[in-house]
């Protein structure tokens, strides 16, 4: 599967931004979908995923902040992302797994990044 990643830019702190990522191929639908983040100078870092069956994960630094969904119709998973913080700046990643994984070996596709900067 190929993944498009989309929807960055620059957004002052306590705005909101919404990411998409449109999937390439017939079996979307048979994924976990995630969401990774890499900021200058650190390590690329798991921020939530979606199973097939739509139950959510996040890391703690997001949750109650970022929301992931998708829509198998269209192919697409999204990462909405609300109340954002300087510390949020980073490379946002899509990727897709066979199974439910927080870790980043166990993504076998990648999306190139999309670049969400956030100021104070």
């Amino acid at each position: 599967v190929q993944l498009q990643a989309s929807g960055g830019g620059l957004v002052q702190a306590g705005g909101s931004l919404r990411l998409s990522c449109a999937a390439s191929g017939r079996t979307f639908s048979r994924y976990v979908m995630g969401w990774f983040r890499q900021a200058p100078g650190k390590e690329r870092e798991f921020v939530a995923a979606i199973s097939r069956r739509n139950t959510t994960y996040y890391a703690d630094s997001v949750k109650g902040r970022f929301a992931i969904s998708r829509d198998n119709a269209k192919n697409t998973v999204y990462l909405q992302m609300n109340s954002l913080k300087p510390e949020d700046t980073a490379n946002y990643y899509c990727a897709a797994a066979e199974i439910v994984t927080r870790e980043n070996g166990g993504y076998g596709y990648w999306g190139q990044g999309t670049l969400v900067t956030v100021s104070s």
